[in-house]
């Protein structure tokens, strides 16, 4: 378990709209407790514990928010509450933990403590099916949405998985998509799409109505996973460049951190990442370094005041 906070480490671009510095992080590689095989997403839920996809572990592993170990759940198969490469999971406004089962082509969705609730998808391309579904998201208006990967489209549903509509077909167009990989869902409801072989990200209204893109060209590569604040900025977890980026809600640049290594600061694939909005911390999850970091935003956590961040995780 690395030290709550070390130094500063990285600074974003822009310290007038956050410079987000290292605080701690956990994880190696294995099958014990605290390990992970190819972690794949993040999320934190309002009582500030974080939970991880371990993915090639087939399981689900979660946390204090300073990475204490607390429990963990699933196992390799297609019974209730097991899984064949969970990757992304969100938080609920319901209360459940919701979890895209990769290549069972489906979603499960549990207790917090991992109890089985319920699930629906299989393998095909009608309304509720999937082909390797990634992203998932929990809107305000209770829709949970789907980054339907290889059907190249997003569906959105009822918390209990009822089809309630979809967008999307392969292309580089407006609305199109190459490998739908991760969403997330504004404050606003605007849903926010990483377009991973397009190399971009485009956001829509709740119901998929396009309204904008960006990041065609060189900006990233093969980005994994999209956040947004509380203050409507974005996150992007970039991962072919082994940096976070964040960017206005229309996609104007605000700041980035990261660069490829071992290091604290440092990443090998983020593949996703997710934020525990009370305290300004942001955790990254990292396929290639096999753990998870987490850092804080010091125009609003001063880093002079590291007993601040040290009491965040009493």
């Amino acid at each position: 378990m690395g030290k709550r906070v070390i130094a500063i480490i990285l600074v974003a671009a822009s310290g007038t709209y956050g410079a987000w510095v290292y605080a701690g992080k956990w994880g190696s590689h294995g099958t014990g407790n605290g390990q992970f095989n190819l972690p794949s997403g993040v999320e934190v839920a309002p009582n500030g514990n974080v939970y991880v996809t371990d993915t090639y572990n087939h399981r689900i592993q979660y946390f204090k928010s300073s990475g204490s170990f607390l429990g963990k759940w699933g196992a390799l198969g297609t019974g209730n509450g097991q899984f064949n490469r969970p990757w992304q999971v969100t938080y609920g406004g319901n209360g459940y933990i919701y979890v895209t089962d990769w290549y069972n082509h489906r979603v499960q969705y549990f207790t917090p403590n991992g109890s089985f609730v319920g699930k629906w998808g299989r393998y095909g391309t009608g309304n509720g099916d999937f082909k390797n579904p990634i992203g998932i998201a929990y809107g305000r208006n209770g829709y949970v949405y789907v980054g339907d990967g290889f059907n190249h489209r997003v569906q959105y549903f009822t918390g209990t998985g009822s089809f309630l509509g979809k967008w999307g077909s392969y292309g580089q167009g407006n609305g199109q998509f190459d490998d739908v990989a991760g969403l997330a869902v504004a404050p606003n409801g605007n849903v926010y799409v990483t377009d991973n072989d397009n190399d971009r990200i485009q956001y829509f209204t709740p119901t998929g109505s396009f309204l904008g893109k960006w990041g065609t060209g060189l900006r990233f590569k093969y980005p994994f996973s999209v956040r947004v604040a509380t203050n409507g900025n974005v996150f992007v977890a970039d991962t072919g460049n082994h940096r976070v980026q964040f960017f206005t809600p229309s996609g104007s640049f605000l700041g980035s951190w990261g660069t490829y290594g071992t290091g604290n600061g440092e990443f090998k694939s983020p593949y996703d990442i997710a934020f525990l909005t009370a305290t300004n911390i942001a955790y990254v999850v990292e396929r290639g370094n096999y753990r998870v970091q987490y850092f804080y935003d010091n125009t609003r956590a001063a880093p002079t005041s590291l007993g601040r961040i040290k009491g965040f995780f009493k």
